[in-house]
């Protein structure tokens, strides 16, 4: 009896095929092969919303194959992945293999291993047409806001953008944030430091030196910006000087610290974020390989994590089993607990069957199967299995000790310190909590102060969102659900609306509050974070069952549209993007605006389209698409070459375009020599993807290249380019000793 297994990816269906027998042949969708057809809205609005599902033109071949091999099949099983998208790829499939939904056959595991196939293999069930609901509701609501959102704001604003009801919010969340840096005032205030130490037969111990610092004075406690200037500052430092200090209190207590649930989706893209570096889109990719599976020599394709998308904390009974076995062999008996820990899902909406993200085996250490990753591979990997064993591991047992002072005089100092009695989980998941140990004192006893530190601060205005804080906010209220954090943040980025700065932190472009605006103030249900929310819940209760999902459907769209008509009627491209100004263009006479296109603000000859001179705000960098006379000549057709500006940066175009489309290249230099050839400069780059790097203008003759911006300066040790390393600088040459630096 031969059966066909299918599920979405090559790569899961190579790794499935060596834990099935003979009898099973396993067959890949690559993903979705139908879905809205991208030439029209695809709904009909008119009749319950019924979607109109075409498959697509790349996507022929395989719906031929697998017809062709269902064809040769006495029984079919769809493995798609287990949540709503793998759910509605699974209906999808029955429909184009006249398969009747009610008697296909599903089967779902949560890894891609021996155990868990076969245990899914014998207990196949029937397609969750809830799930599949749920995923259509999802589809057919996003398609809406989009093709109607969208070109709106392509006539109203510029060609390109793109609205969505998840992405939409993400961008309302990083113009507010930036808006609320642009309108911070920064405070300056002041602390004082003090540097104590013990009597020692009169005299200071100097290598039981602390730190502690000034809470009160003789009239006050402190609070932060108290010490406003640097004059109060002098004044108490006066005050302070030659009076003697006594200790007031000491106090010392034993706390336990827990380790942290297993990963979740949205908890695994913050941390690897954090810690990692890694974007919620790499992340994703990445544990999306592990999940699938991985070549480990001559054991074959293995997968190596659960599946990535899934908002609950449970662990199998045989992964606990297998991480007390580990921590015992590895770390001893003390750092095993006696009973398994569990968890409890935050989630109200988790699915309690299913589990967190996590090594499929235990005993399947980090080091021991490095030599066959990648080295990001390896580093997710690592992250994974050591935060999942550490859930099991023994509480930290910390002693945290306070220390107040008090001098002659009144003024109060209070010095914290921890210790770590027994590191517990720490020793194998730490965290950055620092050990800093306080002397042995008495109430009463006497300690020297050996110097005074007063320090300027200045207040900071809130950070700009990375990927992990944006993943955090949007789960906090609710918007959207593990598997679209990622291609939310990616398409914000793709559509231009957000960039990174040196920091990787997500930024505004002039863009993105032109849009934003325009939709908080015409439609402002769908940058609602209470309505995202809201629709988000009647999502879940369609899956639950408990709702229909074309009544909420409706009950949304009929007031937008009628909304949408009204505001098209209304507004005007040239009320919402142009400025007038006082600068006439050079090339006709006539005056310029400013407008505002996908990458910014410039002005632009009101002559248009007869007269096409844009310019660069003044004292602004050129933004894509504006252009500026230069004294070239195009060598092809002879008439002037204009400095243009692209996507990517500035280049020289042929103002003769498009009869002429003569384009040269405009390098942009960092003030550096290459360090291997000493003869090209090193200027800046863009890879195929778009990503800056710098390389020597030699190329091909020299290869040389770096990922980091140069500072232009060398390394002092090494004689290799210092480069910029997030907030410091660091030598290029990654076998240097050469610290790091703050700039």
């Amino acid at each position: 009896m031969r059966t066909l297994v299918i599920v979405e990816s090559p790569t899961k269906a190579k790794t499935i095929s060596k834990f099935i027998g003979k009898n099973y042949v396993v067959k890949s969708s690559f993903g979705h092969l139908r879905d809205l057809p991208k030439s029209k809205i695809g709904v009909d609005v008119e009749n319950g919303f019924t979607p109109t599902y075409v498959v697509s033109k790349d996507k022929s071949a395989t719906v031929k194959e697998l017809k062709d091999a269902a064809k040769k099949s006495d029984h079919i099983l769809l493995a798609t992945d287990e949540d709503r998208e793998g759910e509605a790829i699974s209906w999808h499939l029955a429909q184009i293999l006249d398969i009747d939904p009610d008697k296909a056959e599903r089967i779902t595991f949560h890894e891609i291993t021996k155990s868990a196939l076969e245990e899914a293999l014998a207990r196949p069930r029937h397609l969750d047409m809830k799930m599949v609901d749920a995923q259509q509701a999802r589809r057919v609501l996003d398609r809406l806001v989009g093709y109607n959102l969208s070109p709106f704001l392509w006539r109203k604003v510029t060609k390109g953008l793109s609205a969505g009801r998840v992405q939409s919010v993400a961008v309302r969340l990083i113009v507010e944030r930036e808006r609320e840096i642009q309108a911070f005032k920064s405070d300056e205030y002041w602390s004082i430091e003090g540097l104590f130490a013990p009597l020692q037969k009169g005299k200071p111990n100097k290598d039981q030196a602390f730190l502690a610092w000034l809470t009160t004075t003789p009239t006050k406690k402190l609070s932060k910006l108290d010490l406003g200037n640097q004059k109060a500052v002098d004044e108490i430092v006066k005050d302070l000087a030659g009076t003697t200090y006594t200790i007031e209190n000491v106090e010392s207590k034993k706390n336990s610290r827990t380790p942290p649930p297993p990963f979740t989706t949205s908890s695994l893209q913050q941390e690897a974020n954090h810690s990692l570096g890694f974007s919620a889109k790499q992340t994703m990719r990445l544990a999306q390989q592990l999940y699938e599976g991985v070549e480990l020599g001559s054991g074959g394709q293995v997968g190596l994590i659960t599946y990535m998308r899934t908002d609950a904390v449970n662990l199998s009974e045989k992964f606990l089993t297998e991480a007390h076995d580990v921590i015992q062999k590895e770390y001893g008996r003390e750092y095993a607990l006696l009973k398994p820990r569990f968890f409890k899902n935050k989630n109200k909406n988790a699915q309690e069957a299913h589990e967190a993200i996590r090594p499929t085996e235990a005993l399947r250490l980090p080091k021991d199967i490095k030599a066959h990753l990648e080295p990001a591979q390896f580093r997710l990997y690592d992250l994974i299995w050591r935060r999942a064993v550490a859930t099991q591991m023994a509480t930290a047992e910390i002693n945290a000790a306070t220390i107040d002072i008090k001098s002659a005089n009144n003024y109060g100092f209070h010095a914290t310190g921890q210790t770590v009695i027994f590191n517990g989980f720490l020793i194998l998941y730490p965290d950055k909590a620092k050990e800093s140990a306080l002397p042995p004192l008495a109430v009463g006893s006497a300690v020297a102060n050996l110097e005074m530190k007063p320090e300027q601060h200045f207040t900071e205005p809130p950070a700009r969102y990375s990927d992990a804080t944006l993943v955090k906010t949007l789960e906090e209220y609710g918007i959207g659900r593990p598997s679209t954090y990622a291609p939310t943040i990616a398409t914000i980025e793709d559509r231009g609306y957000v960039e990174r700065n040196e920091q990787k932190k997500l930024q505004p472009k002039e863009i993105a509050f032109l849009v934003n605006d325009l939709l908080v103030e015409h439609f402002p249900e769908i940058v609602n974070y209470e309505f995202t929310a809201q629709m988000e819940e009647n999502l879940d209760a369609i899956a639950r069952g408990e709702k229909d999902w074309q009544p909420i459907i409706a009950t949304f769209y009929h007031p937008f549209k009628e909304n949408l008509d009204k505001k098209d009627a209304e507004l005007s491209k040239k009320t919402l993007t142009e400025e007038k100004t006082d600068d006439i263009c050079p090339n006709c006479g006539k005056p310029m605006v400013i407008k505002l296109g996908r990458f910014g603000k410039f002005l632009a000859c009101t002559g248009y389209p007869e007269c096409k001179t844009t310019k660069p705000l003044p004292g602004e960098e050129a933004s894509p698409g504006t252009s500026e006379p230069t004294n070239e000549v195009c060598e092809k057709c002879g008439a002037p070459m204009l400095r243009r500006m692209g996507r990517y940066g500035p280049f020289l175009g042929c103002s003769a375009y498009p009869k002429c489309k003569n384009i040269k290249n405009i390098e942009i230099k960092v003030n550096l020599k290459c360090p291997i050839c000493a003869e090209g400069d090193i200027v800046e780059k863009r890879s195929k993807r778009g990503k800056i790097f710098f390389a020597c203008n030699r190329y091909p003759g020299c290869t040389y290249a770096l990922w980091d911006k140069p500072t232009g300066q060398l390394c002092p040790t090494c004689q290799q380019p210092l480069v910029y390393k997030g907030k410091k600088i660091a030598c290029s040459n990654k076998e240097c000793s050469y610290q790091p630096t703050t700039p």
